[in-house]
């Protein structure tokens, strides 16, 4: 149950997930990553240091650049250990709810 709670800590801050959204599409730099951003590349730094802490987050060094990309496996069972906290259905609840307040009536 910590190492669920430590994730959803880490993930707390929109700056991380936006990391990972980026890291999805390629590998990055720091500086790519403050520009697409619009942060500092001290802050992309510190946000990565605690993603790759986490072993969310690689990095390779090619000459004077390092560029980050995902560490999909670890990614993977993130998603696999949210999926089992998730178990309530949850999913089509919002439409359910939407259709309730609209006068639907929902499938039966």
């Amino acid at each position: 149950m910590k190492e669920s709670a430590e994730l959803f800590k880490l993930l707390s801050v929109d700056k991380r997930i936006e990391i990972i959204e980026l890291l999805k599409k390629e590998p990055m730099s720091v500086n790519a990553l403050a520009d697409a951003l619009g942060i500092t590349q001290s802050a992309v730094s510190q946000h990565l240091r605690v993603l790759k802490s986490a072993g969310l987050v690689k990095d390779d060094r090619q000459g004077y650049w390092i560029y980050y990309s995902l560490n999909r496996d670890v990614l993977e069972k993130c998603r696999e250990r949210l999926n089992r906290i998730c178990t309530c259905g949850c999913s089509g609840g919002q439409v359910k709810i939407k259709q309730m307040h609209k006068g639907i009536a929902g499938p039966k």
